[in-house]
């Protein structure tokens, strides 16, 4: 099944109390169209980049099957930038820089081969650019998932509302699912959320693992333990790539399935979390991953035997 992943392609500086990244590539659809590209053969990348951008990167994801007719460049502009240093929990940061450029005034433009898409990624953006890629499909996707964080929700509330309404699946993280419901257990939270539009929620806990809601049901998946996490940048960009990406490839959206899915894309974030940027995606084989979903298995397996 077709694939649109929209969101950054960009630069980050990253500092870790283990390390600095200097510049690098990063950008929420960096991290998600690498992820999804483990399962699905036909993605299209929605995004901006100025010419100081590698055209090497380009030219990796094409050859991973991902199609960059929607990823424009722009002459003579600089592609957006940030930086950020982590405390030592690695939980927390504090953003040093932010360089909008290109993406100032983004556009996005959906190419018609991509129009009738069934499944959709936006990733974290404004979510009038989220909405304006919705108003440019000629059918209604079969999923739509969306992510976004409290910065939307800090300064455009309601257009992020509006937009949620249109979705079927949101992932956020545990602090901003408590900022968008105004409750503070996550159970309430989910309940408040769902009554928003959307059928489906992920709560994504970092070193924690995820949270799977619907009405009636709830799936909690860990996280795998690390002996070393260097950057988390990206994680749950990633973590939202493998989700989509395995629910695309099967082409099942049950919620048993997206089970799966929230594995799948938490097995693909703790890749992401050993090496600073997209580094570690770009060298991970299919063996690395098939022996990492195993521990993840392995990790919540047991037998209990109940009294009579």
């Amino acid at each position: 099944m077709s694939l649109i992943t929209v969101g950054t392609v960009a630069f980050d500086a990253i500092e870790t109390p283990f390390g600095s990244s200097g510049k690098v590539v990063g950008g929420a659809a960096s991290y998600i169209g690498l992820s999804a590209s483990q399962f699905v053969e036909e993605q299209h990348i929605i995004s901006v980049i100025g010419d100081d951008f590698p055209e090497s990167f380009v030219q990796e994801m094409q050859r991973r099957g991902i199609r960059t007719d929607g990823l424009e460049r722009r002459k003579g502009e600089k592609s957006f930038y940030w930086a950020g240093k982590y405390h030592l929990d690695m939980n927390s940061r504090d953003t040093l820089a932010t360089e909008l450029n290109v993406l100032a005034d983004f556009q996005p433009q959906v190419p018609a081969a991509a129009r009738n898409a069934d499944y959709v990624m936006l990733g974290n953006l404004d979510p009038k650019v989220q909405a304006s890629v919705l108003d440019q499909m000629e059918s209604r996707p079969k999923l739509i998932v969306l992510d976004t964080m409290n910065f939307w929700m800090d300064i455009a509330l309601e257009p992020l509302k509006e937009v949620i309404k249109r979705i079927d699946v949101l992932t956020i993280n545990d602090e901003e699912a408590r900022q968008l419901s105004g409750e503070h257990s996550l159970v309430k939270a989910a309940q408040k959320i769902l009554e928003m539009g959307p059928t489906t929620l992920v709560i994504k806990k970092g070193e924690h693992g995820a949270l799977l809601f619907n009405d009636e049901e709830v799936f909690f998946a860990p996280a795998l333990p690390l002996e070393e996490v260097l950057d988390p940048t990206g994680a749950g960009d990633t973590f939202a790539g493998g989700f989509v990406g395995y629910l695309a490839h099967t082409n099942d959206t049950s919620f048993n399935n997206m089970k799966r899915g929230v594995v799948l894309g938490s097995a693909l974030a703790s890749f992401t979390c050993e090496k600073f940027g997209t580094d570690r995606l770009l060298e991970l084989t299919q063996s690395e991953l098939d022996e990492r979903i195993q521990r993840f298995v392995d990790l919540v397996e047991f037998d209990i035997i109940l009294k009579d």
